[in-house]
């Protein structure tokens, strides 16, 4: 299908995605794959080329790698899990070394038509976080360094390579991942991973409609209705859901009704690519007595400044940034006059947050900036509303196929919105530490300390890479592997050697069967009123899983294991009372689908009543 800059009417679908980013585009083809119905409704006409996040941290990259959409970007082996030093298509991955030129995320971006870089309310809008690898902190008027540091660990797997990093500005933070797995750090360009995903949504039969601005969500008990505007005229969307994906200004988190945990901005910052003259700045993280000052080389003999004045927040925050604005904010923070020149861009920002109440009211799901935005320290934004995409997607198309309860859906929420949470506390205790008092130095000589010392270090580690993020338990009696992500062992069964990320290819839940305590223990008996949707695999057993049986989901989160109870009682949790055998679309995507989502038998929308629950802008 081709883009549709301006289209008017009526479109049908089941599900109406509003946001053609990243988020969104996964979102779509996790439905469009399993024969869900999708329209995507995109206010920019072509994807845009403005420097924006750049980071996709482990977790999201090891749940993307299962449900094949990196391929092209990163190259993997079945049972390998490794990669080459960088990807095709413009993915340059970080598995454990330092690359200078591709070592730090900037932050932000213009915003054509409005305040750069701004949204309404203060948020964050399209900015790059503060995800520099191999960065050190100095004390006051210093300059930091880049030293990395070396990564261990135990677990099933071992532990592969790992990526300097920072937290709040103090190096020394080493971000590691299991050696069976992907990169700790994947450094892609987010119009990359745009254009990426929306190949593969298009490929999958999404329709994505571009130059279509939502002005309009409503919602009635059998439906909803989208109104959006297009460069010929307006354009009506009714389906069964709608997955709000549209940033930090959502309109679907207005007018759904959707209420919010703000945390006011104390901070303000600017950033842009701007010559400096006379090379008085270094590339690197300079802290004075005043603020921060991050450099890193630009385009074209630029470099790419970010500040941050910790004196409070701007007053002026609607008000686009100037160049003299940045140079009196550069000089100030430094101490000395800093001359700067052409402009490429400039943006504002501050360290304003704010998570939903809610990722769900009726049929209307927030996911990415939509739900929760951040001081983007770390570059946590992008995989935060990635990994959202990933579990909201295969839920709601088991939903919408009939396959599972509509109970499955209110896990998005409880799930998903405990881990943005985790991941603004966090990021609000980075900009504590950011802050350049004396009174704070003891704290920050303890964190040099933590984070030289190994063990605690990797607490933090998990937070900024989301793999210490364990799920709540749907069953009545929890075991040590419930809630958690199984690594990319390599599995043996009948048919030769696999390994989990080929098997969750499918995008169907596994029953593994180890050995004969597997294959002995009725487990496949309890599980056949869901045959056709969970696939049983016999395999060898695997060292380091001292269990008999485990049931992953399609993100590769382990659903059950092995232990006082079967698993009859998770899977009516997940899925629904057993019933005749499921029968469910491939949802494998490993091949590009040669036939439209639409016709595998979808579940059709209701054509909706006049009813709402809100208003059309």
């Amino acid at each position: 299908m081709t883009d549709v800059l301006g289209v008017s009417g009526v479109v049908e679908a089941d599900v109406v995605v509003v946001g053609g980013g990243p988020v969104g585009l996964v979102v779509a083809c996790e439905l469009a794959v399993r024969g869900v119905r999708v329209v995507v409704l995109e206010s920019e006409v072509v994807v845009s080329g403005r420097p924006r996040a750049t980071t996709v941290h482990a977790r999201a990259v090891q749940c993307l790698v299962r449900r094949g959409y990196l391929g092209g970007l990163v190259e993997w082996g079945p049972g390998s899990g490794r990669f080459p030093a960088s990807g095709g298509s413009g993915a340059v991955v970080a598995s454990g070394g330092f690359d200078r030129a591709g070592a730090s995320d900037g932050m932000g971006v213009p915003d054509p038509g409005g305040v750069a870089g701004r949204s309404e309310d203060g948020a964050p809008g399209g900015v790059e976080g503060f995800a520099t690898e191999g960065v050190g902190a100095t004390g006051p008027g210093g300059v930091s360094g880049s030293g990395l540091g070396s990564g261990v660990g135990s677990g099933v797997g071992g532990v592969g390579g790992g990526v300097g990093f920072h937290f709040g500005g103090i190096g020394g933070l080493v971000v590691s991942a299991p050696g069976v797995e992907p990169v700790a750090v994947m450094k892609c360009e987010q119009e990359v991973l745009e254009r990426h995903f929306e190949a593969r949504a298009r490929g999958l039969g999404v329709r994505v409609l571009r130059g279509c601005r939502v002005v309009g969500v409503r919602q009635w008990r059998g439906g909803v209705v989208v109104t959006a505007r297009g460069a010929f005229g307006s354009v009506v969307c009714r389906g069964l859901f709608v997955v709000g994906a549209d940033g930090a200004r959502s309109v679907v988190r207005e007018q759904g009704g959707f209420e919010s945990r703000v945390y006011p901005a104390t901070v303000s910052a600017l950033a842009g690519d701007v010559r400096v003259e006379g090379g008085v700045l270094g590339v690197g993280w300079h802290r004075t007595e005043r603020g921060w000052i991050v450099v890193k080389e630009g385009v074209g003999g630029r470099l790419r400044l970010r500040t941050v004045n910790c004196a409070g927040p701007c007053a002026r925050w609607r008000v686009e940034p100037t160049l003299e604005e940045m140079r009196r904010e550069v000089s100030w923070i430094a101490g000395r006059e800093v001359v700067l020149g052409e402009p490429l861009w400039l943006s504002r920002f501050s360290d304003f947050s704010r998570v939903a109440s809610s990722y769900r009211r009726g049929r209307v799901f927030l996911a990415g900036d939509a739900a929760h935005v951040h001081f983007p320290v770390g570059g946590q934004g992008l995989s935060t509303g990635l990994l959202d995409a990933v579990d909201l997607g295969w839920k709601l198309a088991f939903a919408v196929r009939g396959w599972a309860d509509e109970g499955l859906l209110d896990t998005y929420d409880q799930e998903r919105r405990p881990a943005a949470q985790r991941v603004i506390d966090h990021t609000r205790a980075q900009v504590a530490l950011m802050r350049p008092g004396p009174e704070l130095e003891p704290l920050r000589a303890l964190f040099v300390e933590l984070l030289a010392g190994g063990g605690e270090a990797g607490v933090l580690a998990s937070m900024v890479s989301a793999q210490g993020t364990v799920l709540p338990a749907r069953g009545r009696c929890r075991g040590y592997w419930e809630g958690r992500f199984l690594p990319n062992v390599e599995l043996v069964t009948g048919e030769g050697r696999t390994d989990v990320i080929a098997l969750l290819g499918e995008g169907r839940p596994l029953l593994l069967l180890f050995g004969a305590r597997g294959a002995g223990g009725g487990f496949e008996e309890q599980a056949r009123g869901w045959t056709g949707l969970v696939r049983v695999v016999h395999c060898e057993e695997v060292a380091g899983l001292e269990c008999a049986a485990l049931l992953v989901r399609p993100d590769g989160y382990i659903a059950w294991a092995s232990g006082r109870e079967g698993p009859a009682g998770v899977l009516e949790a997940y899925f629904g009372a057993p019933t005749h055998p499921h029968t469910p679309a491939s949802a494998s995507t490993s091949t590009t689908a040669s036939t439209p989502a639409a016709t595998v038998a979808p579940v059709r929308a209701p054509t909706p009543a006049l009813a709402s629950t809100s208003t059309t802008a």
